[in-house]
């Protein structure tokens, strides 16, 4: 007998190839039939007009800490997520020593934008190795989770506090020693970051920032050593334009390692158009060295906000964290500086992120001070026309009154036909993979965990851009070969059953919406889902009509247990 048996749907089973009616039957958590079946079942679903697909893999994610405190992965579950990556940018929560726990949690809480105390109270922080942290995670989450290493974490175990700097032969040999035993432990590769903007609770440049070329390059050799693996690399010319060097840094990586690696995030429209193809330059590079070099790129337009006070893509733009890093009372001194401003805004307008500095579409969200209540969903631009000042001018004085607290909501201004049909052309890629939703971090400001049903909807009713058929698998099979996942991203015989039962009349997003319901009340921001009816990982149903079940049989994924040999990776 079956445990679960789906009728009468249109299976989209990720490989690319047309929608056909069948059935799917479950047990055991696999997938043992497909087409048209008659054995008995313990659960029969009738998928009548439904579509029946995989659920989706978020290949870009930082549920390290959220998992704790809430098992589901919200929302990425209710919008049909049954897989996600974790452990991106070169963050990660282990290994860690007793003594950098608080280090640790003030990094996260800067430059993931993870509230401190939900970082505090929300997990328990009762691990000290890689592998105890993936123990301390097994049986206790609803979806599957890999976490790649974090270089940050190695580095800070090895150099402590003076890890603003190269390491010396031994410390690296120490290092070299402790990714090994988190890659055994199940780590799914290694993640580092080189970003200047990615900045520690200090101010101070993250751990990996510091270390050579010869110390990354040396680690992700060690990669290659272990089945089942890759690397993920965040650098400055991941937000702006690559330098000569970092593509060869990334080419390189790939090469010593016989491993594929990604980054996050390619932004696609007809303002970055031009540079697309020098965007890609690392993946052209690799290949000509034998590796492979992958750029991830949302398929949706993701709802975003800014502050002057937690970190957010503002700290992007140069010199601006010489004054977002300084306290906030001399920071809001700074910004009433007039020299400071118009330097500011000029180096913003001129920067590789001048799609930031477009200040005048700024639209005023939350408030908090009785002056700026007027001002509450008003576009800056308006504002400043109004007191006949310049529109940064205006905007410095709002967010001054509110101590920097001010929520400003980016209105999208690249959902043209035109940005659109860029994106159609760059999807047909190979060097590029949907994906870079963050979800799990940046909580209070952005949310690009429902990417999968805003793409669907939008490939199912609105611009169309792909075959819905393109679309499940470039979130599916796509990502799940990428990384090697054992026997999922597919509806195929023998399978994990990870699957969805979805409407494509409805599905789609709900409008974002804040929530309170983080450990110590903390905000975040969410939306419900539409059109996802069942979501089953591993054969049990975590999500019905949208709403979790409350069932936990997701999967802690270790490499060269439940990953192979990658597609994505080099032959």
């Amino acid at each position: 007998m079956l445990d679960v048996l789906i009728k009468n749907g249109m299976i989209v089973d990720g490989t690319n190839v047309a929608p056909r009616p069948g059935d799917v039957g479950i047990r055991d958590g696999r997938i043992v039939a497909i087409g048209k079946i008659s054995e008995p079942a313990a659960e029969t679903v009738d998928a009548t007009g439904r579509l029946v697909t995989p659920g989706f893999v978020d290949p870009h994610t930082h549920y390290d800490a959220q998992l704790f405190w809430d098992p589901t992965a919200a929302p990425s579950n209710q919008h049909g997520v049954t897989s996600v990556i974790a452990g991106n940018c070169g963050f990660t929560l282990a290994p860690i020593r007793e003594r950098d726990a608080d280090y640790t949690r003030r990094m996260m809480a800067q430059v993931e934008g993870m509230p401190l105390w939900a970082l505090k109270d929300g997990a328990p922080w009762t691990w000290s190795t890689f592998g105890e942290y993936l123990n301390a995670l097994t049986g206790n989450i609803a979806v599957n989770a890999a976490f790649m290493v974090g270089h940050c974490a190695l580095r800070r175990w090895v150099l402590g506090s003076d890890f603003a700097r190269a390491s010396t032969d031994s410390e690296l040999e120490q290092i070299k020693e402790l990714l090994p035993e988190s890659l055994r432990a199940g780590g799914l590769g290694l993640s580092t970051t080189r970003l200047a903007g990615h900045t520690d609770g200090d101010g101070v440049e993250a751990p990996s920032f510091w270390a050579s070329e010869h110390e990354v390059v040396e680690l992700a050799r060690i990669v290659g050593q272990y089945e089942g693996t890759s690397l993920e690399l965040t650098t400055d010319g991941c937000v702006s334009r690559f330098s000569d060097a970092e593509v060869e840094l990334m080419a390189k990586m790939s090469e010593v390692s016989g491993r594929a690696l990604n980054w996050n995030v390619l932004r696609a429209n007809l303002e970055t158009q031009v540079t697309l193809r020098h965007q890609l330059r690392p993946s052209q590079r690799a290949r000509e060295l034998g590796g492979r070099v992958v750029a991830l790129s949302l398929p949706a337009i993701a709802d975003m906000n800014k502050s002057f006070r937690p970190y957010c893509a503002l700290w992007r733009l140069p010199p601006w964290p010489e004054v977002l890093n300084l306290e906030v009372e001399e920071r809001i001194k700074q910004l009433q500086d007039p020299a400071v401003r118009e330097r500011l805004s000029a180096s913003a307008v001129g920067s590789s992120a001048a799609h930031l500095a477009n200040f005048g579409s700024y639209l005023i969200g939350d408030v908090y001070s009785a002056e700026n209540e007027q001002y509450r969903n008003r576009k800056v631009a308006s504002i400043a026309a109004e007191q006949g000042v310049d529109v940064f001018t205006a905007l410095i004085d709002i967010v001054s009154r509110d101590k920097l607290q001010t929520v400003l909501w980016l209105l999208p201004d690249d959902d043209t036909d035109g940005d659109c049909e860029v994106r159609r052309q760059l999807w047909g890629d190979p060097d590029v993979m949907p994906g870079g939703s963050d979800a799990g971090a940046h909580l209070d400001r952005f949310l690009g965990a429902n990417y999968p049903t805003a793409f669907l909807a939008d490939t199912l009713r609105g611009r169309k851009l792909v075959p819905l058929e393109r679309a499940i698998h470039m979130m599916t099979d796509t990502p799940a070969r990428f990384f090697g996942l054992t026997d999922r991203g597919r509806i195929e015989l023998g399978y994990h059953a990870d699957l969805l039962v979805l409407d494509p009349e409805t599905v789609g997003s709900a409008p974002v919406r804040a929530m309170f319901d983080l450990p110590g009340e903390a905000k975040r921001l969410t939306a419900d889902s539409r059109g996802i009816e069942r979501v089953y990982v591993n054969g049990r149903l975590t999500i019905i009509d949208g709403q979790s079940t409350g069932d936990l049989p997701g999967t802690v994924l270790r490499s060269g247990r439940d990953t192979s040999h990658a597609v994505g990776a080099v032959a």
